[in-house]
């Protein structure tokens, strides 16, 4: 009889998990999807590729590369991908200019959707784009000007990867997002299946053990630290919304919430959308060692000057004061 009251609790605690998580999580994108699609049909991307496109130069790429980034910050990278295909079929593009772009790409992409995602999980909006776009652009810099200084993949770009094209219309669109919406939480389900069994075999307490040096590097506190990983590893929407989960119910200090999505914003999904940009022709070593070599530096310098300041800056500028308490699943 026991037994089977564990096993009750367990499944039981597991369903609120789900639906804590699931309902987060739906209610903040089933809105903004529908949102940037009205926008994206008002020409929305092409405005903000007017933006880009200039600053494109700096970063050693053609002004065509603004409207790919506009694209991948608006909707997400699969459509970023897509209009690259187009794009770079009129220019002569490098190895080096595909990983530079990559960079962009993996940095700042679905924007509308992961900044609120970021907001609701307790950071200040203008801070999540600081960190995407503003990071995106250093990342690209700073990637331009070594391998330029250096003559590194200065190679001609070959595209080993042609999307098919997609159909018109709102009815496809809508079976597609549909189709995502449905992935997302097949992946929810099993992710938090996964992660309470690890941690009633003790595996969980065993990776935050391993990992603890590095995350207290970074000034991630222990609280944070599975949903870091499950962020960096699978992608900010389901560390986002663990962690959305976690600060509403207290379990987490804001400041290793800011530790935190800082990270998630510079260096997350780092094996899907990795294998992404690889299709395109971007290097290895760029897109992903120094992508998370850079991100853990400015993450690590960032909360070190965070613990400097008085707490009425750092809690008024960078995170929001006031996180909306989680609503028991009964009540919802």
């Amino acid at each position: 009889m026991k037994g089977d009251s564990v096993v009750k609790a367990f499944f039981s605690e597991l369903g609120r998990d789900i639906w804590d998580v699931s309902y987060t999580l739906f209610k903040l994108m089933i809105p903004v999807i529908i949102i940037v699609k009205v926008l994206e049909e008002m020409g929305a991307i092409e405005y903000i590729s007017l933006l880009l496109g200039p600053l494109m130069g700096v970063v050693g790429l053609p002004e065509s590369m603004g409207l790919v980034w506009a694209t991948t910050i608006l909707t997400n990278i699969y459509a970023g991908m897509l209009v690259f295909f187009y794009a770079q079929q009129t220019e002569m593009l490098t190895v080096a200019q595909v990983t530079v772009i990559a960079i962009l790409l993996l940095l700042a992409h679905g924007l509308p959707v992961e900044a609120r995602i970021a907001q609701q999980a307790g950071i200040r909006l203008r801070v999540t784009l600081l960190l995407r776009i503003g990071g995106g652009f250093l990342f690209g810099w700073i990637a331009h000007l070594i391998m330029t200084h250096f003559n590194l993949l200065q190679e001609p770009n070959q595209l080993v990867w042609e999307p098919a094209l997609p159909e018109p219309g709102l009815w496809p669109w809508f079976v597609g997002q549909l189709e995502s919406l449905v992935m997302i939480q097949l992946i929810i389900i099993v992710l938090l299946t996964a992660l309470k069994i690890l941690k009633v075999v003790g595996v969980e307490r065993l990776m935050g053990l391993m990992l603890r040096p590095v995350l207290k590097f970074l000034g991630i506190g222990r609280e944070a630290t599975t949903i870091t990983i499950v962020g960096v590893t699978l992608g900010l929407a389901f560390g986002g919304g663990l962690l959305i989960k976690e600060a509403r119910a207290g379990h987490v200090p804001k400041k290793d919430i800011f530790a935190s999505m800082s990270l998630l914003g510079l260096c997350h999904s780092m094996i899907e959308d990795t294998l992404l940009v690889l299709v395109l022709g971007a290097d290895f070593f760029w897109v992903f060692w120094f992508r998370m070599l850079l991100a853990l530096l400015i993450v690590a310098v960032l909360t070190r000057v965070v613990n400097r300041l008085p707490d009425a800056i750092w809690s008024k500028h960078l995170v929001n004061r006031h996180i909306e308490p989680l609503q028991p699943a009964a009540n919802t």
